[in-house]
Formats: structure tokens, sequence, C-alpha cells
């Protein structure tokens, strides 16, 4: 029972041993007081859950003797006052009030160490649907880019997958032990990593423009002559120098990018994940005050060499995480990199962003891009996001929470998406079929329009678009409604395609014309994701020009802000096999240029066959 009660209770108790004359002396009052109270706090102690049920209880009872005295006042003919009516109502705004308090404190206690995502989702039901509208306007009115903080860490996705105490473990009661750090958003600090110190790295505001912010990262002299160790440790091929290189600047990027791609190489992921979380948290400890990950406003120009690392760490620690079964964190890096330079687009994030949002099952954000950038970047004539908006509005039509109408309609734009898809990149259906271990039938493989003719005529620039999309997204078609849908499709479009339909013909007219050869950007984006499929058909003045992981394909117009002196050339006498082999296992390694320009033709002929078995590793 609640306080109020048992005073009542007292009350009504000493009234009636005054009506009655009971011999009740004022120590057996006391006592009987006294154990009342102790029984009331004792209740309490043991379990709290009980005080929730006796607070409905006072509510209820107030409510009753609340209606008993008005009625009586009414029999009465006493008027009711609008005074008594507020003390009423006082009283039962204190009762809920004391309710919601004694609910909290059991809510409060019973969700510690439980998964917060759980506990919002409870929140959010008891709002009701004026919470679910109101966050639904709030989403649409965000720009499609729109970043949040909270997505940036993994943590977040898996609590939501598998509960914050199988992501978590042990973590807190480490916390209290564990030394304090700056406070990041992308990574937190581990205690496996070495001390931190600013290695050299800082980030300065290059102007404001239409509410447009343009940043750069600057190197001080000392991370400078550590960048150009780094380059003579490179050029030399010992792998000595770069170990020392690495001992003594833990935190230089350039030198943990090479370094994880030496180890996820070797299969070593675990290692080559957290060289790049650890170049993640040296870059966000450079931030600019005023630069934001979020606000979309923030520019970095990619033809500066300080600025690709960052973009490059970003892409890869976007890769590991869809790797390790986080797309929608992966999606969230993935608006990040398109938003530092959307009209550009240097790392062509265009290419995976429909890719990521089918992983995570955001098909209303694919569309949303799809809308908003169509008029003005042509999104239609990117295979992937042809095939993957039609993908995204076929998944829309299979929800359960639909009416029937939306359904049709929702169905029949995914089937003129698809077909428009098929019809405009015929050569993707057969590698798609491949792919899926599917075999077609003999009405399809034998019609000339998806036949081999699709595939050897297409430009060298569609064909490394088709074999991008199909080398990563043949898994997102493995399901066997989708392969009825897509056979379906498949069948209309040979049906106009015997009909002669106008849209063939005009569809041909685009492919001849419109993909003679790729951007750069787009060669970049192949040789960083590295799908096998799509890397067959980079041009040969892609394969052949040198480069290396911690810079693909730099920009052609870079903008240099500090130049490496000149050094002489090491002869070839200080290389040893071991050295080359490591050199070897590199990126972009190029076999023969650097084999002729530091060995030479007749140690050549020695170490060919040796080093032509390390570099199909």
């Amino acid at each position: 029972m609640s306080s109020r009660a048992l005073r009542r209770l007292k009350g009504e108790q000493r009234a009636q041993a005054a009506l009655n004359a009971l011999k009740l002396t004022d120590e057996d009052e006391e006592e009987q007081m006294k154990s009342d109270e102790t029984a009331h706090k004792q209740k309490n102690i043991s379990n709290i859950f009980e005080l929730i049920g006796e607070a409905d209880v006072d509510v209820s009872v107030s409510d009753e003797e609340t209606a008993e005295r008005l009625i009586d006042r009414k029999q009465e003919g006493a008027p009711l006052e609008k005074d008594a009516v507020k003390d009423e109502k006082s009283n039962k705004k204190k009762k809920k009030k004391k309710k919601k308090t004694l609910a909290e404190i059991g809510r409060d206690d019973l969700s510690v160490g439980d998964d917060i995502d759980a506990f919002l989702e409870t929140l959010e039901k008891k709002k009701g649907m004026s919470y679910q509208s109101a966050d639904h306007i709030a989403t649409e009115n965000r720009p499609v880019l729109y970043v949040e903080h909270r997505n940036l860490n993994p943590e977040t996705e898996l609590k939501r997958y598998f509960g914050a105490r199988a992501v978590l473990g042990d973590q807190r009661s480490k916390q209290r032990q564990r030394q304090f750090h700056r406070c990041t958003w992308m990574t937190i600090f581990k205690d496996t990593w070495p001390r931190f110190s600013r290695p050299g790295i800082s980030m300065s505001l290059v102007e404001s423009k239409d509410g447009i912010q343009h940043f750069t990262f600057e190197h001080n002299r000392d991370y400078q002559q550590v960048q150009f160790k780094f380059f003579d440790a490179v050029e030399s091929m010992d792998p000595n120098n770069f170990v020392v290189l690495l001992q003594l600047n833990p935190y230089h990027i350039d030198s943990l990018l090479q370094l994880s791609d030496v180890c996820r190489i070797q299969e070593d992921q675990e290692t080559a994940r957290d060289l790049i979380e650890r170049a993640l948290y040296s870059f966000e400890c450079a931030f600019h005050p005023v630069f934001s990950l979020t606000s979309g406003t923030c520019r970095l120009d990619y033809r500066r060499p300080e600025n690709r690392a960052f973009y490059l760490v970003l892409f890869k620690h976007m890769t590991f995480l869809e790797k390790r079964g986080c797309p929608r964190t992966a999606l969230e890096y993935c608006k990040l990199i398109l938003s530092l330079d959307p009209d550009n687009d240097p790392l062509c994030m265009l290419l995976i962003f429909d890719f990521l949002c089918l992983r995570c099952r955001e098909y209303t954000t694919l569309i949303r891009l799809y809308e908003e950038w169509e008029v003005h970047r042509n999104l239609s004539q990117l295979p992937n996001f042809s095939f993957s908006v039609a993908l995204s509005y076929y998944h829309l039509s299979q929800q359960e929470d639909i009416s029937p109408v939306e359904n049709q309609q929702l169905k029949q734009k995914s089937n003129v998406l698809l077909q428009n898809a098929l019809i405009m990149f015929p050569g993707a259906l057969m590698p798609l079929l491949d792919l899926c271990t599917v075999q077609p039938d003999a009405v399809v493989s034998s019609h000339a329009f998806f036949g081999p003719s699709s595939q050897i005529g297409q430009p060298p620039a569609l064909s490394e678009l088709v074999s991008l999309y199909v080398g990563r997204c043949h898994s997102l078609w493995k399901e066997a409604g989708l392969m009825l849908w897509l056979e379906e499709n498949v069948r209309k479009v040979l049906k106009r395609v015997d009909l002669h339909d106008p849209y063939l013909e005009d569809c041909q007219n685009k492919r001849k014309q419109r993909y003679q050869s790729a951007p750069r950007n787009i060669h970049r984006h192949v040789l960083m994701s590295e799908i096998k499929e799509a890397t067959a058909t980079l041009p040969l003045e892609v394969t052949t020009q040198p480069g290396m992981g911690f810079d693909p394909l730099p920009p052609l117009d870079s903008i240099v802000s500090y130049i490496r002196p000149e050094r002489q050339n090491m002869g070839a006498s200080n290389e040893s096999t071991l050295s080359l082999f490591f050199r070897s296992l590199l990126p972009n390694f190029n076999l023969q240029r650097d084999l002729v320009a530091l060995l030479g033709e007749a140690v050549l002929g020695s170490l060919m066959p040796v080093l032509l078995r390390a570099a199909e590793l």
C-alpha cells in the first residue's frame, strides 16, 4: 500500500476507536503503526515491481471514493463546487505522477544491460502513430545523403542483430580501467594500439562559399620527412625499411594503408581492418572544429594528395564493414564519401551505393536518390542503377503491410523498369545467370538478342560496368522468387524484340554513343573493388600504368603542395628474392616494368619463374 493509503487507514482507525470507545492505549497504537510501516518498507525492498500494482489499486480506490463522495453530495443537495473537483483532479495527478515514477524505477532496474534498441522500439510503440508519422516527415525532409552519427558505429547495427550483451560483452567492466582518450565518432581508440601522439596532420578551412565549406588536410615538416622516408622504403623494396618506419611512426597514414593491403592479401583480415581503423582514428583527431560529418556541406578536393588518403581509408573501412556483415553502417560511410565531393565523385561511389542499399533493405533510400539525381546525373545509364531500382520496387511490392492497389502499382513499376534494363543492357543477362548457376531455357539462350553477340558487340566501357555489376550483385538474385520474376520479364522482352519495338533501336544508339571510354574514377573504383570479373575488362593503359595501393590511379591534374627532393637511384645489387616477393604482393605490381628496371636482363631470366608464381597468389 502507498503512504497516502496508510495515513487514510490510520485516520479511520482512530475515528473508529473514538466512536466505539475501544480501550486501545497509545503504545499499542504506535506499535501497530510501526509494524505497518516496517512491513511496507520490507515489501518495497523485497519486490519493487509490486509497487506498480499497488499504485494501480490506489488509483482505482481513489476513483471509487471520489465517485461515492460526489453521489453523496448530490443526494444531500449540496452543490458540486469547482474547488472540490479541482482538488480531486490534483489528487489524481499526484497519484498518476507517483505511479509513473514507480514504473520508471522498475523499468530502469530491468533495462540495465538490455538492448537499447529494443527499449527505443518499445517507446516508439507507446507513442503511437503520431510519433511514427512525425519521424517519417523528418526523414523525408532530410537530404538523401544525410549521415547519422550513431550509424557510423558498427556496434549500433550489431546490437540490433545480436543484442547489446552479446556485442559489448565484458567491455563495461573494463571501461573504468581504460585511460581517457578523445571522443570520436567513426572509431574508438583500442588499448592494443600504440600510444597516440599527433603525427603531424592538420586540417584547415580553404574557403566557404554559398554555404559550402572546402577543407584540406595539411602535413607539417616532420610529417613530410616521414612521407619522404616512406617513398624511399617503397622504392627500395626492402621490407625491413618499411617495418622500421612503422615502428617509429605508428600513425603514418600511407604506411598503415600499405601494410593493411599486405595483410589482407595474406588473408590476415583482422590485422588489416585494425590498421585501417588506426588510420581513421588519426584522421578524425585532426579534424577542423568546423568540419562536420553529417552536415553534407563539407568538401575535400581529391586532387590534393593529402586528402586522397582520407578517401581511401574511408573506402577500405567501408569495404571491411560490408564484409563483416554491417551493410547499414557501410551505407552510411558510402554516403559520407559521396558527400565529400558529390559532383566529381572521385571514387565513383554511385557504383556501390545501390548494392549497399539492397543489402540493408534501404529500398526507399535508393529510389529517392535515383529520382532526385536522374535529371542531372543520368543514373539510368548505369547498369547497376537500372537493375537495382527495379529490384527495389519488386521488394517493396512483396511487403505485407501495403494495400492490394499499391501492391499492383509497385509490381507494375518494377516490371517496366526491369524490362527497360534488360533492353538497355542485354549483355548482363547471361553472365548473371551463369554466376547464379541457373541454366536458361533454349528459347532465351538461342535468341540473338541475349546471345553471345550481345556481349561481344558492346563497347569496352559498357563491358566494364556490366561486369562490375554482375560480379558484385549476383548474390542478390539467387532467390527463387526473383528468378521467376526475371524469367517472366525476359519472355516479355523477347516478345517486344520480335515485334520490333522502337525503344530497342533507341537503346542501341545510346550504347554506341555513350560508352566509348570510361572516366578515370570508374577505373579507380574497379581497381579498389578487386572484383575479378571487372578487373579483367580494364583497358591496357590502366593495367600497364604503375601505381601503388596507397594512391591508385592518381588524378592527372593533381595539386602538389610540397615536392619530394631528388634521390639517386639505387642499384639492383641490394635487392633479394625475398624483397621482390614482398614487392609482388603489393597491389598493382607491374612485374615486367619493375624487373627490367631493377634487375636487368640476366637476373630476370633466373627469377622469372619464382616471381610469376608469386604474382599469381
